[in-house]
């Protein structure tokens, strides 16, 4: 997936070793932006806070695993669906929407704000991106955080690392961090724009 081996039954196993998961299942979906992880979990204990179990989850297999074994989406359920025989039904599971885990939707600001903004929208198949949407949980990926990278560098002039956007993930801080970044030179832009037309044709 996105010319990487997965291992699914490696995050499964995983995500297995955190006591708050009681069963779990990952599998690759397909969506408008490509194939994407998302892992189906069944909480050890009931009520949980969504956001805060999510952010847990995503931050313990981030030093386990490499960020594109990380999955994209994090869906809770009381209970695995299953089929008559007892065993899981892979077609019983509900697919996420990307728009559903935007955070409250806070306008973007400053001009550097608004311009990274309609990048994020764009290369994420979304109407808008707020400050505060975190680019992993609105269905970005290892693939999608380059073209980000190179879409930033081709049209905003600034070298913004690839790292940023799995540093800092969400909206705000990508633009606080994209503003202390200089512009590269001309030579520069044009074998980003080469690259870029060649990653979009993948």
């Amino acid at each position: 997936m996105r010319g990487f081996r997965i291992e699914l039954g490696e995050i499964e196993a995983r995500l297995r070793e955190q006591d708050s998961v009681g069963e779990t299942v990952v599998v690759a979906q397909e969506n408008p932006s490509g194939k994407q992880l998302v892992a189906y979990v069944v909480p050890a204990i009931a009520h949980v806070n969504e956001t805060e179990f999510r952010d847990s989850l995503r931050r313990a297999l981030k030093t386990r695993l490499p960020d594109y074994m990380v999955p994209t989406h994090f869906m809770f359920l009381a209970q695995m669906p299953l089929t008559p025989n007892g065993k899981l039904d892979r077609k019983g599971l509900p697919e996420p929407d990307a728009s559903l885990m935007q955070q409250h939707y806070v306008a973007p600001e400053t001009e550097l704000e608004q311009q990274i903004a309609a990048i994020w929208a764009e290369i994420l198949h979304l109407p808008r991106v707020g400050l505060d949407d975190n680019f992993f949980e609105v269905g970005g990926h290892s693939l999608l955080a380059i073209q980000i990278t190179s879409r930033v560098q081709a049209e905003l002039g600034l070298e913004v690392p690839l790292v940023e956007v799995f540093q800092t993930e969400t909206l705000r801080a990508y633009a606080q961090a994209a503003a202390t970044f200089r512009a590269g030179s001309a030579e520069d832009f044009d074998d980003l724009r080469d690259f870029l037309s060649e990653l979009e044709a993948i």
